[in-house]
């Protein structure tokens, strides 16, 4: 499988609950935070949640 990089780019101050969640799930804290995880469905619902939060591409 491919690996994907994952890279906070905007503050989760402000956002909702649930996606302050799913970013402790990932790793990411603070911006500037990058995770390497191989892509799968879970980690593409993940990033779906976080869109307008995350930058993302092929590691």
């Amino acid at each position: 499988m491919e690996n994907v990089k994952v890279t906070l780019t905007k503050s989760l101050i402000g956002a909702k609950p649930n996606q302050k969640a799913t970013a402790a799930s990932l790793g990411l804290r603070k911006i500037g935070d990058v995770i390497v995880h191989e892509d799968s469905a879970v980690l593409a619902g993940k990033v779906k949640v976080l869109a307008h939060l995350v930058t993302v591409e092929k590691a």
